[in-house]
């Protein structure tokens, strides 16, 4: 795992200065802690920060072909590399590495810009054509692996994170387009960044720059296909075949590893399976709250998993001052970023890494096999539509006052949104369910002068667009794809990526391996979730893995206590902050709209803790992305960006 990032000039301009991309490199030093690389040539400059982890000796980037006309960074893991190794070696490719890395450019001499369908696992990589003069970039198909661009003054610039490229001197220009999403999500997704001149390469994409044109294009896509068999034996034994390949490929590894585990179906499953060809130990690491904060504890299942399988088992107790962790967990996201999962995220990868170098994850799971109690929402809607539109706006006014509650089940809060979507279509309906600030809701936030900014523009634009890409007839297979080509990479892996990075901590995800993603994209969905029972199916095909408890616990989703933690902890400062002179000087938001959504959080109305979250992280990454030049390194303290904390 590694951070890569270069710049390739115009015309015939001279060569990349080092000492920049020395610069960007240092940046992202936590993504590759071990050692660095560079390559210059005429008008490139290619850099990497390396976290070694095979090849450990002699894997050093940049790495190039026989003649040192192809040259490449990279970041990720390709699991498949020993067939592919063992294929070109018959074909008289000579290697010099023990590395992943090296198959890419000898694959690339023999497929050109195809060699990437030849890949299977999660890479970023940027490879320097010298003969051609040809920029060729990258990013895996389920976007695990992250990758940034921009065209800037004639050059393209590319980076594993959005710092890298700001410490090149890209201007800093916010793209309210991105501000938009981010409030309606809590992430922006791609290839919007919340700069107006930097891109995210969509995953399954590839640029290539030569000539003065750069040119995108999409590899890979996934294809609703239904399988012709109709067996449910067929599809649970090919699915449990599939997982434990792609479980088996993660183990490859020269430094120790292990896998974080919650207790739920899909982290459990990733532990039973590497318990199955693991010698060892697996090496567990799961983390809990205190007192008061029961609801959202998960770890007696994990417990219950790790005596199953004997593993190694690590338990954290969080008590974080989460005020004083935002300003570095804002400066390793670079972008308004607001899933409070990331704050568990954060920790848990922290303490794991005292232990071990790579860790598994079970994120993917729900994507692929109807894990979310918003897919049940969607199926049982497709029944309460039937009532007739009258009755519905009834319950619609009667549930609107209902009190919703701070702790991890919010009973009250899910009558409401269930009711309220119940007069939309299809459609509208679960991008309601799945936005946070809605249309009406921000047009009460916004100010007059920022809605005249923002000019016209559509939120849901991007998610509709992939609803009705989809070629899918079931109304699960459509939410499904479209939160496989968002919610997946945009927040899931996203956040996977930056908080296990920032800990130097690589993290590997077998549910996203494209195999897998295929092959459940063929399962009908009856079989997935059959009755009211999420995941049916993946709970058949691991039934006589898992203890008996873990196959029938309820979901419950990685989800952190922000509600009473706002209500105990931080009113005083929350005020100060939101409706601070600053905040507001910058013209976004109405007064009155925030001291509305915290009265009535406070007062227990309504559970605003997502809101209130996205707003102060938002004010936090201002703080530190455009009121200050110097962002070399991450603020420790709220202190640091002129916040009192007391």
């Amino acid at each position: 795992m590694c951070g890569i990032c270069g710049i390739l000039n115009s015309g015939n301009e001279s060569t990349v200065d080092k000492s920049l991309l020395q610069k960007m490199c240092s940046i992202i030093t936590h993504r590759g802690p071990d050692e660095e690389g560079f390559y210059t040539g005429q008008r490139v400059g290619l850099g990497i920060r390396r976290l070694s982890i095979i090849d450990l000796e002699g894997g050093q980037q940049p790495v190039h072909n026989e003649d040192k006309t192809l040259w490449v960074v990279y970041n990720g893991e390709i699991y498949n590399y020993r067939d592919l190794r063992a294929e070109l070696e018959r074909k008289g490719h000579r290697f010099y590495t023990r590395s992943d890395t090296e198959v890419i450019v000898h694959l690339y001499e023999e497929e050109g810009k195809s060699c990437v369908n030849k890949l299977r696992g999660m890479f970023a990589f940027a490879l320097w054509d010298k003969n051609k003069e040809k920029l060729f970039l990258a990013r895996d198909r389920l976007g695990i692996k992250p990758l940034y661009y921009t065209m800037d003054r004639g050059k393209l610039i590319f980076a594993s994170e959005i710092k890298s490229i700001l410490e090149a001197g890209v201007e800093r220009e916010i793209n309210f387009e991105a501000l938009d999403y981010f409030l309606t999500f809590l992430y922006i997704p791609a290839p919007l960044t919340i700069f107006k001149n930097i891109n995210k390469l969509l995953p399954g994409h590839i640029l290539v720059y030569e000539k003065g044109k750069c040119k995108i294009e999409q590899y890979w896509n996934l294809k609703i296909i239904k399988d012709s068999e109709t067996r449910e034996e067929y599809y649970t034994e090919k699915t449990y075949e599939l997982l434990k390949e792609a479980v088996k490929m993660r183990l490859v590894s020269d430094v120790p590893l292990g896998t974080f585990l919650s207790g739920g179906i899909d982290s459990s499953t990733v532990v039973g399976l590497m318990s199955e060809v693991c010698s060892e130990p697996v090496k567990t690491f799961s983390i809990g709250y205190g007192e008061g904060e029961e609801s959202y504890n998960e770890l007696e299942y994990a417990r219950i998993v790790s005596q199953r399988f004997g593993t190694d088992h690590h338990e954290y107790i969080l008590k974080p001052n989460v005020m004083e962790l935002i300003p570095r967990l804002v400066w390793h996201l670079d972008e308004p970023f607001a899933d409070s999962s990331a704050i568990p995220t954060y920790l848990v990868s922290q303490e794991t890494r005292k232990d071990v170098t790579v860790a598994l994850s079970g994120i993917g799971g729900d994507e692929l096999f109807g894990g979310y109690p918003r897919y049940l929402g969607m199926k049982l809607a497709g029944h309460y539509d039937k009532i007739p539109h009258l009755l519905r706006q009834n319950v619609f006014r009667l549930t609107k006052d209902l009190p919703e509650s701070r702790k991890s089940r919010n009973i009250g809060g899910y009558i409401k949104r269930f009711a309220r979507g119940g007069m939309l279509s299809p459609e509208e309906r679960y991008l309601d369910w799945v936005s946070f600030f809605n249309e009406e809701e921000k047009g009460k936030l916004y100010t007059e002068k920022f809605r005249e900014e923002l000019g016209k523009v559509n939120s849901l634009a991007l998610h509709s667009g992939y609803f009705r890409e989809s070629d899918a007839k079931n109304i699960l297979d459509r939410i499904s794809y479209l939160d496989l080509k968002t919610y997946l990479p945009d927040d899931l892996l996203f956040m996977g990526d930056r908080m296990s990075m920032a800990n130097s901590l690589e993290l590997r995800v077998p549910f996203c391996d494209y195999k897998l993603v295929e092959f459940s994209a063929s399962i009908p969905y009856e079989l997935k979730m059959k009755g009211l029972n999420l995941k049916s199916l993946l709970k058949k095909s691991v039934r006589e893995l898992l203890p008996e408890a873990i196959i029938k616990r309820k979901k419950q989703g990685f989800m952190v206590p922000l509600a009473p933690w706002f209500q105990k902890e931080s009113r005083g400062l929350l005020s100060r902050i939101l409706l601070g002179e600053k905040t507001l000087r910058r013209g976004y938001f109405n007064r009155d709209c925030i001291e509305k959504i915290l009265n009535e959080h406070y007062r227990g109305r309504r559970n605003y803790a997502n809101q209130i979250w996205a707003l102060l992280t938002l004010e936090v990454w201002q703080r530190i992305f455009m009121d200050h030049n110097d962002i070399a390194a991450a603020p420790q303290s709220l202190d640091d960006l002129g916040i009192r904390a007391e």
